[in-house]
């Protein structure tokens, strides 16, 4: 698909903000950073600008949105919340917003069927981030907005990130500097019993029972959730293949009594024996010299770092033309579950 548009380069400290709120309500596109990763966004309320959401990202109508919110009056115009759950959501919200938790929750007649991809629950969260929240105040309606990347693509934590897949393909971008989650959030479905993660994220499955004295499962694929049976995807975050870079990308996994450090090296000496160019997410204290293009994901066991830099550096040994990107998988509960979960859908092979 050709390029549609010229796409304004925004910024946060001259009048950035209210000129992309002015775009957004006069139904265009605005690529803006929240606490996770950079949004597309438009107004979740206009049908005719959710479609060029749709359309710039070349994303299946089947994969729902997630709106953002910046008060209790625009929850109010998306969502209605069951009085038998006003407790749990009001705990959650308390606990959690603004902040990297999506709650799905019966959508409102006002919040067009494209949204939710004709599901009867709309995925709603406030965002984290200053200029988000400062941009949804200014526009004063609430905003549809996936991640700012093309479909199925590594998901964008900076401007430039953006600008890779979507520069003539969107009205503007708000640049804001880096995200500080890097990962995209956490979504709840808060009406089963016990609650469901159907994407983990920053906020994860302990604090979720911690805040609300609650049981919480993870959602967890057949494994024949195709990308052919979409209607069977019941949130956003869920498809089989998703925030995949252009190289293949093999995962290491600690093997049982095994060296992590061991089995990385293998791996790497075995795309190298089949002269392939490999770049390597590498721990910024392990040795680095016998591999030909690395990317510093932090110290090993912060998987909060590791977190911030998975997808900058998915992105950028792209950039230096591997034909292999070998990671580590860390492991153990939290954040790492989160990882897991991106990584394994970034891998996952096409068809």
């Amino acid at each position: 698909m050709d390029a549609l548009c010229k796409t304004e380069h925004l910024f946060v400290d001259g009048d950035g903000v209210e000129r992309a709120a002015e775009i957004l309500c006069a139904g265009g596109t605005v690529a803006f950073p929240t606490e996770t990763v950079y949004g597309l966004g438009v107004d979740a309320l206009d049908a005719v600008a959710v479609a060029k959401i749709f359309a710039a990202k070349q994303r299946p109508g089947w994969d729902p949105l997630i709106v953002h919110v910046s008060d209790q009056a625009m929850l109010d115009r998306v969502a209605e919340i069951p009085p038998e759950f006003s407790a749990r959501v009001g705990k959650l919200i308390e606990a959690f917003w603004p902040g990297p938790l999506t709650l799905l929750l019966p959508k409102t007649s006002a919040v067009p069927d494209a949204v939710t991809a004709g599901r009867p629950l709309v995925g709603v969260r406030m965002p984290g981030h200053p200029v988000a929240l400062e941009l949804i105040k200014a526009a004063e309606v609430p905003v549809a907005a996936p991640s700012a990347n093309r479909f199925g693509r590594t998901s964008p934590t900076t401007a430039a990130h953006v600008l890779e897949d979507l520069d003539g393909r969107i009205d503007a971008v708000l640049h804001g500097g880096a995200t500080r989650v890097g990962i995209e959030s956490t979504v709840l479905d808060v009406l089963k019993t016990p609650m469901v993660i159907y994407r983990p994220g920053a906020v994860t499955l302990s604090m979720i029972e911690e805040a609300t004295g609650e049981a919480v499962e993870v959602f967890l694929s057949s494994g024949n959730t195709a990308e052919g049976a979409p209607e069977s995807l019941p949130s956003p975050g869920v498809g089989l293949r998703h925030y995949a870079p252009r190289a293949r990308l093999e995962l290491v996994y600690v093997a049982a009594h095994g060296d992590l450090r061991h089995s990385l090296h293998a791996a790497i000496e075995k795309a190298q024996e089949a002269e392939e160019k490999v770049g390597v997410i590498l721990p910024e204290e392990w040795d680095a010299s016998y591999a030909e293009e690395t990317f510093g994901c932090g110290e090993w066991g912060d998987d909060d770092a590791f977190a911030r830099r998975i997808f900058a550096g998915l992105r950028w040994l792209d950039g230096r033309d591997v034909a292999v990107i070998i990671c580590p998988v860390p492991s153990g509960d939290g954040v790492a579950v989160a990882l897991r979960d991106r990584l394994e859908k970034a891998a996952r092979k096409q068809g």
